[in-house]
């Protein structure tokens, strides 16, 4: 009996620290899914009001990734043997420094921001117009005394600005103590005044000397009578920005862009419609898969990773642009070659 005993202690202790004790990783999977053409609790992912909604068909899901955290060993060993999960150091999706909730705040904020990005790229797309508007005016600026927080910036000396390069440009080409006409939009009415511009050698120690400065902060925002709101909770990080304006283009436009098929995909996007790489995408394409996705759209920095993991049956389609991703669902949807991973 003692000798049993003694056998067994090693048995139960493995057992016990196995059930118990944490280990500093945790598990990546395929997490859902969601049709940002569709609706999730009573409301579309993709909510347009004001204007004339084309009718649509189909998928174009976005794709998450799951994180399970505090695993035991036996959680670990458990999920790393099934072949859908992989296990990451705590510390690359937890950051020591900062608290579980600080990271999903910044995940959130990111999550937000891409929608802003995804908007704007898709009415960029669509030849809708986006507008600067003014998020802080210098106290002390050149423009101080004609332009408020919340104008929205149409024309600087003559020349549109609708995005922040124009507005650098435009006035960076014109020389200091320059006076020009500025064109804004205050409540709905749009009045035009005299602006003396500064010198930008006053705020940046001497770069950029001879340039001309407006002493004002902007953000790029849509100039559309509508509105476009992206109903996802609890969802964070850029990593839709592709598929909500694949999204917004879709019933903004005549036609399908899937052509009735059912398409899933991920990416990053920016105002100019760039697409960028992300994080755990062999998840992403498990969970598309599984949930029915015969195409998944790929940014072109992910395709490696991509096609070493790609699924059966699930055809990758490489992107760089929002441009290129609408071409290549032409291309789909009339029977010829896509760019693939």
């Amino acid at each position: 009996m003692v000798t049993l005993l003694a056998a067994l202690a090693p048995v139960v202790a493995l057992g016990v620290l196995g059930t118990t004790v944490k280990v500093p990783f945790v598990a990546l999977g395929p997490g859902p899914t969601f049709n940002t053409l569709g609706d999730v609790d009573g409301k579309p992912v993709v909510d347009i009001e004001g204007t004339q909604v084309d009718p649509t068909s189909g998928n174009l899901n976005m794709t998450t990734v799951a994180v399970r955290d505090q695993l035991t060993l036996f959680d670990a060993l458990g999920l790393w043997s099934s072949g859908r999960q992989g296990l990451v150091p705590r510390e690359e999706v937890y950051p020591p420094q900062k608290s579980k909730d600080e990271v999903q705040e910044e995940n959130s904020a990111q999550f937000e921001s891409s929608e802003n990005s995804a908007e704007l790229a898709a009415l960029r797309y669509l030849g809708l117009p986006v507008a600067l508007e003014l998020t802080a005016v210098g106290a002390d600026g050149p423009a101080a005394s004609v332009l408020q927080d919340g104008d929205l910036l149409l024309r600087v000396d003559g020349t549109p600005v609708d995005t922040l390069y124009d507005l650098r440009e435009v006035v960076g080409a014109v020389a200091p103590g320059t006076t020009v006409p500025v064109t804004y939009r205050r409540d709905g009415v749009e009045s035009t005044a005299p602006v003396t511009l500064g010198s930008r050698s006053d705020v940046d120690g001497g770069q950029d000397a001879g340039k001309g400065y407006l002493g004002v902060t902007a953000k790029e925002t849509p100039d559309v009578p509508f509105t476009i709101a992206f109903n996802l909770a609890d969802i964070g990080g850029p990593s839709a920005g592709l598929m909500f304006s694949l999204a917004v283009i879709d019933k903004l436009s005549p036609g399908e862009l899937n052509g009735g098929r059912f398409v899933a995909g991920t990416g990053t996007i920016d105002p100019d419609g760039n697409v960028g790489p992300i994080g755990g995408i062999p998840y992403k394409m498990i969970a598309a898969e599984e949930a029915g996705a015969s195409t998944f759209l790929v940014p072109a920095e992910n395709c490696d990773e991509a096609r070493a993991n790609q699924p059966d049956g699930l055809e990758l389609v490489r992107v760089e642009t929002l441009n290129g991703a609408i071409d290549a669902l032409d291309a789909i949807n009339a029977d010829a070659p896509a760019p693939s991973c």
